[in-house]
């Protein structure tokens, strides 16, 4: 009994200093993995995507996905250094592609790779309803979703192992295959709800730091639910994502403190 309580305590403590508390919305996730490793393993799979797809550049499309990710990245770090968390942001090297694929997706892979596909540009309609897109999946990279989610399945899996540091090469690749699939399915990241809400939330307050305007997020994330009706299921985008009465009265919630920031940066 001893033994089981000492393990017990001693799980409890190491989950305690391996909790990690998001900057911008204050909630606190398990994140056991090292966001180093994950960020390496993370651009070895966007590279291998990248070679394998057709890279749209120069076009006007092309530099909105640019000039629009770099705006949002950028009050990321100026955000997180008024805070003096600005080393939060060391693993992470933006890349920022647009590519030539009809899916209504968009997706962002730790440490900073962001792709875009011309499917969902229609829907974005302009670099506002982009930033929202941009923002969430910033937001999944910025607020450790890919090691959160490692980390339940770590935990899951491994059990006790995690505890001690017994995790081999192997098993760690598994799981990290688990949570982002390879090749073709690469960017179909398996998040929860409640970081798909995470990330709504980060999403918005990103960019009215950038100078968008929060407000056309609702308009735009119905334009998203109108891409999917008469569909046979909607788009990857939504796979996973809160139904609409759910987000649309979460982005409310948060509209007086993201219009807050985006007056901030010179918003009306």
């Amino acid at each position: 009994m001893k033994l089981i309580n000492t393990i017990g305590i001693g799980a409890m403590m190491f989950a305690a200093v391996a909790c990690s508390t998001n900057p911008i919305t204050g909630r606190r996730s398990l994140q056991l993995a090292n966001d180093a490793e994950i960020a390496s393993m993370a651009a070895q799979e966007y590279q291998k995507t990248i070679t394998q797809s057709k890279i749209i550049s120069g076009t006007t499309q092309a530099k909105s996905v640019a000039n629009v990710g770099t705006r949002i990245k950028n009050a990321a770090y100026n955000y997180y250094k008024t805070l003096g968390r600005e080393g939060d942001l060391t693993n992470y090297q933006w890349e920022f592609k647009l590519i030539d694929n009809k899916q209504i997706n968009a997706w962002c892979m730790p440490g900073g790779k962001v792709a875009v596909y011309t499917g969902i540009m229609p829907v974005t309609q302009n670099d506002t309803g982009l930033a929202v897109v941009m923002g969430h999946e910033v937001s999944h990279a910025l607020a450790g979703h890919g090691n959160e989610r490692i980390s339940q399945a770590m935990v899951a899996q491994l059990g006790g192992a995690v505890i001690g540091s017994q995790v081999s090469g192997g098993q760690w690749g598994a799981i990290f295959e688990q949570v982002y699939p390879i090749g073709a399915q690469v960017g179909l990241m398996a998040y929860g709800r409640k970081q798909e809400l995470e990330a709504d939330q980060m999403g918005l307050y990103l960019m009215g730091m950038a100078g968008y305007d929060p407000r056309q997020a609702i308009p735009f994330w119905q334009r998203m639910e109108s891409a999917s009706t008469g569909a046979q299921r909607p788009p990857e985008f939504l796979s996973t994502h809160p139904g609409p009465e759910n987000r649309q009265a979460a982005l409310n919630s948060y509209m007086d403190k993201a219009l807050t920031y985006y007056r901030a940066a010179g918003g009306k």
